[in-house]
């Protein structure tokens, strides 16, 4: 029986942001899995199965869809922005790895980031070398993070803060910001992009020295800008040449 896997980004948000290649990968599907919000997101249709799941089941994820592929079944694995970005593809590639399912067909189908979405809406704050950092401490511990977030501004990267901020992590976001402000980033431009190309989008753009924790949850994507990232207009750009 020859199924297949593909690990697919639904992107952003909206719509029209979905490629046509995961679009196809949809339509041919027999299943499709995730978390339960992005799994809704997927029409249901007649000869398709959904499987929501809850959103710390990566890996039971991941087994199950490499189970039912190795069965004969074309499955896709659905995450939000692009699956290889703090997402779904490397939970697939670890649960293969202790799998003895080692011959299904997968395919990583990507799509537009949250980061990207962000910086396009504020105009161009990753025009020049920039980081992504996941502030979750789920899989990794806090001293990690803040480590990560010093070198980071001292190499002067424009940085993009996923997951800021949650129910049970009510304080990551705050305490990076301090880390940033404590390595002499106050001046820098802050954009916070909370649910970007959906009807609940907001964009609101201060210094990091005026940012808030409460001013982001688990919609906004956080870009901190690099030490010469200016304004033009209503618009935050890096310039392509940095010292």
């Amino acid at each position: 029986m020859t199924g297949s896997l593909a690990i697919a980004g639904l992107g952003p948000g909206d719509a029209a942001l979905v490629t046509p290649e995961v679009s196809a990968a949809l339509a041919e599907a027999t299943d499709v899995l995730g978390y339960a919000p992005y799994v809704a997101r997927v029409p249901a249709r007649e000869g398709l199965r959904l499987h929501p799941s809850d959103n710390r089941m990566e890996l039971q994820r991941a087994g199950e869809a490499l189970k039912l592929a190795a069965e004969g079944r074309n499955v896709v694995i659905v995450s939000s922005g692009d699956p290889g970005v703090f997402a779904m593809a490397a939970a697939v590639f670890e649960a293969l790895e202790a799998s003895p399912v080692k011959d299904v067909t997968i395919r990583v189908l990507p799509g537009v980031t949250a980061m990207l979405a962000a910086a396009a809406r504020a105009g161009a704050p990753l025009g020049h070398d920039f980081c992504a950092i996941n502030l979750s401490d789920n899989l990794k511990p806090r001293e990690v993070i803040e480590k990560r977030l010093r070198l980071a501004a001292e190499a002067d990267f424009s940085i993009a803060l996923y997951n800021p901020r949650s129910v049970s992590r009510p304080d990551g976001l705050g305490r990076a910001l301090e880390v940033l402000r404590e390595a002499g980033c106050g001046e820098r431009i802050v954009i916070f992009a909370h649910a970007v190309t959906t009807p609940k989008e907001r964009i609101e753009t201060v210094l990091l020295r005026d940012a808030r924790a409460e001013m982001a949850d688990m919609a906004t994507l956080v870009i901190i800008g690099n030490s010469a990232t200016r304004r033009v207009g209503r618009w935050v750009y890096a310039p392509r040449r940095a010292s």
